[in-house]
C-alpha cells in the first residue's frame, strides 16, 4: 500500500489531459465519529459526498493526523493505523481528496462511515 501511494503521489507531477483522473488508494473507517458532528449531520450526508482531508502536523496526539470534514464540519480523523501514507503524500503536495464511501446505520461508530481517499493525477 505504501509504495503504491508513493508512486501515485509522484505521478501527479506528470502532465495530464484536460480531464482529471482520480484513483482510489484507500478506504478507511472514520475515527472519532461519536465525538464530532457526524451524529448531528447523519441525515444530510450521502454516499459519494465530497470530504475535505486536512493535515494536522501539530496535532498533539498524532503528528500524522488527517482531519476529515464534511461541508466545513469536523467529522473525525483517518485512523492512526491508516493515516501515515496519506499524510506523507499530502506533505509532498499530492492532490489528495476524500469522499463518503459508505454510510451504514450501525451501533459501532467505527462501522458507520467509510472514507474513500483519492489521489488526483
Amino acid at each position: 500500500m505504501r509504495s503504491r501511494l508513493a508512486a501515485i503521489a509522484l505521478l501527479f507531477c506528470l502532465p495530464t489531459s484536460a480531464q482529471q483522473v482520480r484513483i482510489l488508494v484507500q478506504s478507511s473507517p472514520l475515527a472519532g465519529f461519536q465525538y464530532y458532528g457526524g451524529k448531528i449531520l447523519w441525515d444530510e450526508m450521502r454516499e459519494g459526498d465530497r470530504l475535505a482531508l486536512i493535515r494536522e502536523p501539530d496535532n498533539p496526539h498524532d503528528v500524522k493526523a488527517v482531519r476529515v470534514e464534511w461541508r466545513g464540519t469536523k467529522l473525525g480523523y483517518l485512523p492512526r493505523a491508516e493515516n501515515r501514507d496519506v499524510a506523507e503524500a499530502m506533505d509532498q503536495g499530492a492532490p489528495v481528496s476524500g469522499r463518503i464511501g459508505r454510510l451504514v446505520t450501525h451501533p459501532n461508530p467505527w462501522k458507520r462511515l467509510r472514507v474513500d481517499v483519492l489521489v488526483g493525477l
